[in-house]
């Protein structure tokens, strides 16, 4: 009440001087405006724009006196507001195949390393907890929820994980599967599921529905995709097209990381938060700083418009060749 009060006494005093000055303005219009005695048309809301920036000056200043003052600390993130990503990587075989990469010279488990180790140098990492779920011819989650990104970078680390499991085709709906059990009792829209494949054998059928936890798909591929690796009594090479089927039945989105590390775009799209826009989150207290800072630069700028733009009228006499 008390800002609103003031800030209505500043405009009504502030009008009252402007009719002053204005009244003693025409007094002198002839010598300040030459015979026309009238300064140019957006000089003549001059005194409109003053009244205003005065009034915003005086609400912003009052409303950051009287609010309470912001302490910055440090802020743990509650349990009920961290994001997950949840990542379902191939250990197969077939993954540590030399024919990933810009020169096509890196296995495809390191290309997979140095592309996920891009997305976590630009992403808010502390806002979110990382789990890692294993797929060859099954499914076995690795780490759950953790926090310590240098754990997850062990496990893209060339760790012999396939070892773990009995030799045979490599099942990805599975690693989905188990994805999905994991992050079913999650927070809707926390998910981000990254599928990190080559995707030399998918099957046709079993693909499983995500739950409502899962707000974003994004499946990665992994090795060339037009010239194929000797392995097994098989050629082997990045299978794009069925990668590409997985994300649009996923409603996800489709990255060929072989040569190029995740677009800034993609990261933006997944990183996004839900919920209120930005206008929404802003407070009191920015709206004032705003107020104070577009009502000082109006106020300061107008007698240098005026000085210089007010009027075409130039007196004196005209200097002769």
């Amino acid at each position: 009440m008390v800002t609103e009060l003031t800030t209505v006494i500043v405009i009504l005093l502030a009008t009252a001087a402007e009719l002053l000055h204005d009244r003693r303005c025409r007094r002198v219009a002839a010598l300040a405006f030459g015979p026309s005695q009238r300064p140019a048309v957006w000089a003549c809301v001059a005194p409109l724009w003053r009244v205003v920036s005065l009034a915003a000056i005086t609400w912003g200043l009052i409303t950051l006196m009287t609010l309470p003052p912001k302490v910055h600390r440090a802020e743990t993130v509650p349990d009920n507001d961290f994001r997950h990503v949840l990542i379902v990587l191939d250990i197969s075989p077939s993954m540590r195949l030399e024919d990933a990469g810009p020169e096509g010279h890196t296995s495809r488990m390191s290309r997979a390393r140095e592309v996920m180790e891009s997305f976590f140098k630009r992403v808010p990492m502390e806002q979110y907890r990382v789990s890692v779920v294993a797929v060859y011819n099954e499914a076995k989650p690795v780490v759950i929820d953790t926090m310590d990104i240098d754990v997850v970078r062990n496990i893209l680390g060339d760790l012999p994980m396939h070892h773990a499991f009995v030799s045979g085709d490599t099942d990805l709906f599975a690693g989905l599967k188990e994805a999905v059990k994991i992050c079913r009792p999650w927070e809707p829209d926390s998910t981000t599921l990254i599928l990190v494949s080559d995707g030399d054998t998918v099957p046709a059928t079993g693909m499983p529905k995500m739950p409502a936890s899962v707000r974003n798909v994004l499946v990665v591929g992994i090795g060339d995709s037009k010239n194929g690796t000797f392995i097994a009594g098989r050629q082997s090479r990045q299978d794009a097209s069925t990668l590409r089927q997985i994300a649009v039945r996923l409603r996800g989105t489709y990255h060929n990381g072989n040569q190029k590390h995740l677009s800034s775009d993609t990261i933006k799209t997944l990183t996004e938060q839900p919920g209120e826009s930005i206008l929404e989150r802003l407070t009191q207290r920015e709206y004032a700083l705003a107020a104070c800072a577009s009502g000082s630069m109006i106020y300061a700028l107008l007698p240098l418009l005026l000085h210089f733009f007010g009027t075409a009228w130039r007196p004196g006499v005209p200097e002769t060749p």
